[in-house]
């Protein structure tokens, strides 16, 4: 049974992980352990259990204790659970607390990227994609999509800090996900052709079809501004654009993720 605590001053050092506590902070937290993140709404909270994820504490509005939270407050045992009223927990999260929890969890450790791609016919490479609410809303399109992985090199935004978990609806702990530390080329290595996502003279239209008859590809998409950078579109084996209308001369990284994801995830 969930162990209710009762909170009523907002300087509570229980709520230090909720209301004062950044994201860098919660990442080093057990340091040299793996540290926290937060997971929001019963639906994400309890998709975290279901694929493993340890919880810490939770934080859950008065009303919602027999209400949204009930089944996840049955599978939690006797983990904390930090109650209140709405007007403390709103001052707490900085917004209206309509999900009705808040849940603090343990990182697991990072996969492998050999882990990540075994068996996989299409993973994802973000490279330094900084826009947490970008890279949450990629990984949402990736796991509906077919695709098997992502892959992030180190400038990307962490999935699961708190926006990326929540615009993502819990597909972060869904899809398998780790950081590259070496050049996207080593993924021939592994059996992988890769596609960059870009405009540039050279490139092939996204329905060419030898994209189509690659067995294994890799689709790397860039920052939200600039795009890839010409040395990693060098060295890709494909450059790929999305045919655009009307004079635009692109699309949102995460809105051109779901269209790639759409046309190259279904091609095999």
């Amino acid at each position: 049974m969930a162990n209710m605590i009762n909170i009523t001053d907002f300087n509570s050092s229980e709520l230090d992980i909720y209301a004062r506590l950044s994201e860098k902070q919660l990442f080093h937290y057990h340091e040299p352990d793996f540290g926290l993140f937060i997971a929001e709404s019963p639906k994400v909270i309890g998709t975290a259990l279901d694929a493993g994820y340890e919880p810490v504490s939770l934080l859950v509005e008065e009303k919602h204790i027999h209400g949204q939270a009930k089944d996840i407050l049955s599978r939690v045992g006797d983990t904390p659970v930090y109650t209140g009223t709405f007007e403390l927990l709103s001052k707490i999260t900085g917004f209206k607390m309509t999900r009705g929890a808040l849940c603090a969890m343990r990182r697991k450790p990072m996969l492998s990227v050999e882990n990540v791609c075994r068996n996989a016919k299409r993973i994802v490479v973000l490279d330094q994609v900084m826009n947490p609410t970008n890279v949450g809303a990629i990984f949402r399109s990736a796991a509906a999509l077919n695709m098997d992985g992502i892959l992030l090199t180190q400038g990307c935004s962490n999935p699961l800090y708190r926006r990326a978990i929540r615009v993502s609806m819990g597909t972060v702990f869904q899809i398998p996900w780790t950081y590259i530390n070496s050049e996207i080329s080593s993924l021939k290595n592994l059996g992988f052709a890769s596609a960059a996502m870009a405009l540039d003279e050279d490139s092939i239209s996204i329905d060419h079809p030898a994209l189509v008859a690659e067995e294994k590809l890799a689709i790397v998409m860039g920052t939200e501004g600039d795009g890839l950078a010409s040395s990693t579109i060098e060295n890709c084996d494909y450059t790929v654009c999305i045919p655009m209308a009307h004079g635009v001369d692109s699309l949102n990284v995460a809105a051109a993720s779901a269209v790639a994801f759409w046309q190259l995830g279904n091609s095999n």
